[in-house]
């Protein structure tokens, strides 16, 4: 984080800011696969009707998306986000007096909907940046930190208290969160200190000039911004399928202990976030192109999650694991700060916007599909069901990387 503390200070803290926040939303989605089993026999309910959760929080995540930038234009950065930050917080509470099984499901709306304004205004507010690429490759690294301490959390806190207690430490949590959006983050008004120029001809565009609804309605007819988002889609299914079953499958299909099964879902995040860090820079370094590195860590995850498949022992599956995390970790942050080279730089924010509605749609449907394939003919399903993903991303980024413009390389 070095050119992070170079900055001028007015951009500084909310960089800063916005690592801390990711850390907590990747807290956030890696607790949900280990609490899922405690949920299930508290309510009483299965894994195809738990798996409804994954749906409400998703739309509302795809609404954050959508709104992403009529939000910005109409509130600015610090109010959007201590809108977000309000809405998981009030969330959260709820959620830690364990309410009926039907509110339980319609308040993950409020927590999805709470993430994903956190996500996308943050994600936008750094693509403005000085080197946006870095800033972004490393945004979405902290969510792998986060991802990687949160199973661990909630495994330890489950096994002397109830589900609950983990969300009301996460509310908690987010009190400091949305005080510091307030003090830390730009208002409305003139572009924040730092911040890239817009590009003569385009600051009318984005502004006054184009309602918020026009620009939406564009980004959704872009094919570049489409295929992104269904990139996107089929990631996210993937790696928060492994995310939220794989604990189950560690326990139930190989015989660990929830102690250990925790360990081995933390372990794959670690993986995610180590390769975050470590694959971009080493590919700039080797002088490999953005889309030679993409076809490599695909070509690696497919590899990866057959391995964990196929592995005879519980202790190598946990370890196939940590490959298959190491080889998705680039995909997401690397998808999306090719962008600008997607579509033009008027639409951007609105295409991430949409790009990460597209991510959410698949990160519901493919793992809740996972689910209810388990449900039916057993945990062991998982990894075939990734394996198929993994080929599936093959297919979708062949036509993306066709449409990326041969400009220099992001990173």
């Amino acid at each position: 984080m070095t050119d992070s503390f170079r900055r001028p200070s007015r951009v500084r803290a909310p960089v800063l800011l916005s690592y801390a926040v990711f850390v907590f939303v990747g807290v956030n989605g890696g607790v949900s696969g280990v609490l899922l089993l405690a949920q299930m026999s508290d309510y009483g309910v299965d894994r195809a009707t738990i798996g409804i959760t994954f749906f409400t929080a998703s739309a509302g995540f795809v609404l954050a998306g959508l709104s992403n930038g009529a939000l910005i234009q109409r509130f600015g950065i610090r109010m959007a986000l201590a809108a977000g930050g309000g809405a998981y917080l009030l969330a959260g509470l709820y959620l830690a007096t364990r309410p009926p099984f039907a509110a339980f499901v319609v308040v993950q709306f409020v927590t999805g909907y709470g993430t994903g304004v956190l996500e996308s205004v943050l994600t936008t507010y750094l693509t403005r940046l000085p080197g946006a690429t870095t800033l972004l490759n490393r945004l979405h690294a902290f969510f792998g930190v986060g991802a990687l301490l949160g199973p661990v959390l909630a495994a330890w806190i489950v096994g002397f208290a109830s589900w609950t207690v983990v969300w009301l430490v996460l509310a908690v949590a987010c009190v400091p969160l949305v005080a510091g959006f307030m003090v830390a983050c730009p208002g409305p008004g003139p572009a924040e200190p730092g911040s890239q120029a817009p590009e003569p001809g385009t600051h009318g565009a984005e502004t006054s000039g184009s309602p918020s609804g026009s620009l939406l309605a564009a980004a959704l007819r872009d094919r570049g911004v489409l295929c992104g988002a269904a990139m996107l889609a089929v990631y996210v299914g993937l790696e928060l399928g492994v995310g939220s079953w794989g604990f189950s499958y560690m326990v139930q299909a190989r015989g660990l202990t929830e102690t250990f099964a925790g360990y081995s879902v933390s372990g794959y995040w670690l993986g995610l976030t180590v390769g975050r860090f470590l694959i971009s820079p080493v590919a700039a370094r080797t002088g490999v192109t953005t889309i030679g590195m993409m076809y490599a860590c695909l070509a690696g995850i497919t590899a990866a999650a057959t391995l964990a498949w196929l592995a005879p022992t519980a202790a190598a599956a946990s370890a196939a694991l940590v490959l298959l995390g190491f080889f998705l970790g680039p995909v997401f942050p690397t998808t999306m700060a090719i962008v600008p080279r997607l579509t033009t730089p008027r639409l951007a924010p609105a295409a991430i916007g949409v790009m990460n509605a597209g991510s959410v749609i698949g990160g519901a449907g493919l793992p809740w599909l996972a689910g209810v394939i388990a449900q039916g003919t057993g945990i062991w399903t998982l990894l075939p069901f990734t394996i198929a993903l993994a080929v599936l991303q093959f297919a979708v980024w062949r036509p993306l990387a066709a449409r990326i413009r041969p400009t220099p390389d992001p990173r």
